[in-house]
């Protein structure tokens, strides 16, 4: 059961390494947004690649930090019965929302999603409008990073569970601390 758990923590290092250092997008995209705003207001003006770069940044701020959210157990539950469980209780739960729900969910994201990927590659996709941000097959590339890291998350919290469910006491998710 400690390999498991050792096996999880190196799991959460993308989610660790992207949940220090990519809370600084959101400072770029207010930034960004305060930029359209003013030009917009003070200077009668617009920019399509400003307004481009708000919508890609905010969308990638999100996408990529999906994986943090779940290991800081940040993601939606209703805890009516979950709060008052034991901790096998909870990791058998956690152990089945993974195994039913997270995988299958990345698993058709990624399948669907790949064909929209490479086709954006295969012909360099460009700028949506006149003027827009070009290289919109990078910002489309988010979405499998963003299924990959949820998949990846998702695995080490299924590897604590077996853990848990084994008799190891080791939180499944870190609620607590600064991650790294």
């Amino acid at each position: 059961m400690h390999n498991l758990v050792a096996i999880s923590r190196v799991l959460d290092w993308p989610s660790r390494v992207l949940g220090r250092w990519l809370p600084w997008l959101v400072a770029t995209v207010v930034l960004l947004k305060f930029s359209t705003v003013a030009l917009r207001y003070l200077f009668s003006s617009t920019s399509i690649k400003l307004q481009d770069s708000v919508t890609y940044a905010h969308a990638s701020l999100f996408m990529l930090l999906v994986g943090y959210a779940y290991l800081r157990d940040d993601h939606v539950r209703v805890d009516m019965f979950y709060a008052n469980m034991s901790a096998r209780g909870r990791a058998l739960i956690d152990l089945l929302c993974v195994m039913l729900c997270v995988l299958p969910f990345c698993a058709i994201l990624g399948w669907f999603s790949w064909p929209y990927v490479s086709a954006a590659w295969a012909i360099r996709e460009g700028a949506l409008f006149f003027g827009g941000m070009p290289y919109t097959y990078l910002f489309k590339t988010v979405i499998l990073a963003f299924t990959a890291l949820l998949a990846v998350q998702a695995v080490a919290v299924a590897l604590r569970c077996i853990a848990v469910l084994g008799g190891e006491r080791v939180d499944v998710f870190e609620t607590t601390g600064e991650a790294d």
